[in-house]
């Protein structure tokens, strides 16, 4: 049975994590860009000038968020590449699709 192969299990979990990192990014870009709209509507509303700064110390935290984001997808994708390299015999498994479709949605996403 393939899916007791522990390499198998390794794949499923390196896939995961790059996955879920990408998620996360995702997730912080957004809500940087949320936060700059909501920093934007407070200017122009003329709110008070600490409730202004207090939204742009939330935007700043989640701006830095980014790039540890993609310093640790990068990572996760070398891990999984390298991986997905290495077990080559295991093509047939569905773990193995999935993972390389996930690297070419990464590679994707790095080129736009």
């Amino acid at each position: 049975m393939a899916s007791a192969d522990p390499r198998v299990r390794n794949i499923k979990i390196k896939t995961g994590v790059l996955k879920r990192l990408m998620k996360e990014k995702t997730m912080y870009e957004k809500e940087a860009e949320d936060q700059e709209k909501k920093v934007e509507k407070m200017k122009t509303e003329g709110k008070d000038e600490h409730d202004v700064k207090k939204q742009i110390e939330v935007l700043q935290e989640s701006k830095m968020m980014i790039p540890d984001c993609e310093r640790r997808i990068r990572t996760a994708y070398t891990d999984l590449k390298n991986l997905i390299d290495q077990e080559q015999e295991l093509a047939e498994t569905e773990e193995y699709t999935n993972a390389v479709t996930l690297l070419k949605e990464r590679e994707a996403a790095t080129q736009q």
